[in-house]
């Protein structure tokens, strides 16, 4: 039996790229928060867990993260934190509030919106009332250097629109056939417009199942949709995961140094490093455009 120590190895050797690929952006000037719409074609395969540790990451490398939970069915990122939002966005379309006042304060200063029934709300709004949350939404772009949107899951209209409103994707896929299956049509129903789409195999046994399932999404989508995938990184299942969200505490923090947390680290990694789609990311201002001209 593999140790994890020779598992982690496997996963570092699996995912780090060379630096010949990676693009050095550190002379330019700030273009806005980039964003990233983290969905999956079902429920149940570790999205939102998937989104925060990913967040925190990303915060350990002193990024500004802010967390938009627009998932309308099962929105728990703040359950998962073990925190409860006085205010969401619908809120803030009622102009009750800022978008500011409705941030949370996770770990690592992490910024935690609630969409809560804001997010229907935002789909029948007037031209004034769209105004003023896009100006409240511009606000965000001044505090992150990355929005996590975690969307919900499937084809629903509300992840269709948040899809279409960004540019890099995430999705979300265990080994399981059922979703290998969903995946593959939500990667159908997504409007490729240049997007950069990336896909992570979450709780895998080993990298060599991490690369099937990859490899078979992929050459599917290839083949009968015209577009290649990026495979962002695997995720070990991990025992660590489910101890985590009974506790309420980010698997990241609490379990640090466990196969799980060191995979979300290469994610990052890989996010932060090796934009090799460059000309795909576009910043929050672009992205609002998108959403609010698609609804």
């Amino acid at each position: 039996m593999k140790d994890q120590a020779h598992n982690l190895r496997e996963l570092i050797g699996s995912f780090k790229q060379s630096n010949n690929k990676i693009m050095n952006m550190s002379k330019k000037a700030k273009v806005g928060a980039r964003v990233l719409a983290v969905t999956s074609g079902k429920g149940g395969v570790g999205k939102t867990n998937f989104t925060i540790n990913l967040g925190i990451a990303l915060s350990n490398q002193n990024k500004k993260v802010t967390i938009i939970d627009a998932d309308l069915g099962l929105g728990n990122v703040d359950v998962v934190f073990g925190m409860i939002p006085k205010f969401t966005l619908a809120n803030v379309i009622k102009r009750e509030v800022s978008i500011l006042d409705i941030i949370v304060k996770g770990p690592n200063g992490i910024n935690i919106i609630s969409g809560g029934s804001g997010i229907i709300e935002m789909v029948d709004l007037a031209r004034e009332e769209i105004d003023n949350l896009i100006s409240n939404f511009y606000l965000l772009d001044e505090i992150s250097d990355y929005i996590l949107i975690d969307t919900g899951a499937g084809i629903n209209n509300s992840v269709v629109s948040f899809t279409e409103a960004a540019n890099e994707i995430i999705v979300i896929v265990t080994p399981e056939p059922t979703s290998i299956t969903d995946a593959y049509a939500l990667l159908k129903n997504i409007k490729r417009n240049n997007k950069s789409l990336k896909l992570i195999v979450n709780r895998i046994e080993s990298t060599k199942e991490g690369h099937e399932v990859f490899n078979k999404i992929n050459s599917a989508t290839k083949r009968f949709l015209g577009f290649e995938i990026e495979n962002l990184g695997f995720i070990y299942e991990d025992s660590a995961v489910k101890k985590s969200v009974k506790e309420q505490k980010p698997f990241m923090l609490k379990y640090p140094n466990t196969l799980a947390s060191q995979g979300i680290d290469m994610v990052a990694y890989n996010l932060i490093n090796n934009k090799r789609e460059i000309k795909n990311i576009s910043n929050f201002k672009l992205f609002l455009n998108n959403l609010f001209s698609n609804m």
